[in-house]
């Protein structure tokens, strides 16, 4: 009855190799399908940093044409009026000359 109690030793099984390493690695087919991923990533990301780097130069660009246009009508070019009106700024596609 004291060997129940104080817990007998029990018997631990030993780790079995039940599934063959060869049918669970991804093979030259999951190396493919990940190179291709990792392809497709990279050239996303250099879109996306292009695009990103044009929206930043036209801003640019387009701030130096305003305090141009307000130093040409005689406006103080620190001060900082908007010409919209109180408008919200148009989001849409950036007009082309």
């Amino acid at each position: 009855m004291m060997r129940i109690l104080m817990g007998a030793a029990t018997p631990v099984p030993s780790p079995s190799e039940t599934v063959n390493p060869d049918l669970v690695t991804p093979g030259p087919w999951g190396f493919l399908v990940i190179a291709l991923l990792a392809v497709v990533v990279i050239l996303l990301i250099t879109d996306m940093m292009r695009r990103i780097r044009r929206g930043r130069v036209r801003a640019d660009i387009r701030e130096e044409l305003d305090a141009e246009a307000r130093a040409e009508a005689g406006a103080d070019p620190d001060s900082a009026t908007d010409d919209t009106d109180g408008e919200a700024p148009e989001h849409g596609a950036p007009e082309r000359s």
